[in-house]
């Protein structure tokens, strides 16, 4: 049965304007759900990754034994990244005594390193959050002006009919405030979403920073933090 005063009457009966409102809240809409879900598989991904970093590399025997335990590929695993970026920082700088970073000590110059990976890993897992939060704050307005665009045009068509009775004008701007409705639809779940992943990015990170932590004090000390370094193969090779 037809509705008189649903979406699809609103549709027929609005202009090119309303119809073009309709469609932008649905792209903002199909937007931050497609954010939310690519965002959530890759967090997925990362805990598992984060599971193998903090369970089985740090009981490995060696440090390549170790990266061998988590994914080669180290733009979908940070753990992978930091683990190369550390040891290669260390080589790197026993290495290149000779070079202006070689006037910086060993601890100084991984923790440079480990740093900029940290920051790479933080603008890939912060990389469209700004659909999320841009949809969230604009959809309602989008919403509103629809709402206000559709009301003008009913009672611009009232006007030319001449009848302004409730019956005549309750349905147009009832149906002009479906566009309302529809800004929040697509706002709601985009700031939820938002806030969900900036806190998920935010427990990730602390994960990462500790294991950087722990990798800085191996490649120093050879050893992690609060731990004797007891049987383990420092990488420094040819110092005591």
């Amino acid at each position: 049965m037809n509705n008189p005063y649903g979406i699809a009457n609103l549709w027929q009966q609005g202009d090119s304007i309303t119809r073009a409102v309709a469609i932008v809240l649905l792209i903002m809409s199909i937007l931050s759900w497609y954010v939310m879900v690519v965002k959530a598989w890759s967090l997925v991904r990362l805990r598992r990754q984060a599971a193998v970093a903090n369970e089985k590399f740090w009981h490995s025997k060696s440090l390549e034994e170790g990266m061998n335990m988590l994914t080669p590929d180290r733009r979908s695993n940070p753990f992978r990244a930091l683990a190369e970026d550390g040891a290669n920082a260390a080589l790197h700088h026993a290495m290149s005594k000779e070079d202006l970073h070689g006037a910086l000590n060993l601890s100084e110059w991984v923790t440079s390193c480990l740093r900029r990976s940290i920051e790479n890993v933080t603008g890939r897992l912060q990389s469209g959050l700004q659909v999320l939060a841009s949809v969230g704050s604009t959809a309602p307005f989008v919403g509103l002006f629809g709402t206000v665009w559709g009301i003008y045009h009913a009672l611009v068509g009232i006007g030319v009919t001449g009848q302004a009775s409730i019956d005549r004008v309750a349905g147009p701007v009832g149906e002009a405030l479906i566009m309302t409705a529809f800004g929040l639809i697509v706002a709601i779940p985009a700031v939820l979403g938002y806030n969900a992943l900036t806190r998920s990015n935010k427990a990730l990170l602390s994960q990462l920073s500790n294991f950087a932590h722990d990798l800085h004090a191996y490649l120093i000390t050879g050893g992690r933090v609060g731990q004797a370094p007891q049987n383990v193969v420092s990488l420094r090779k040819g110092e005591a």
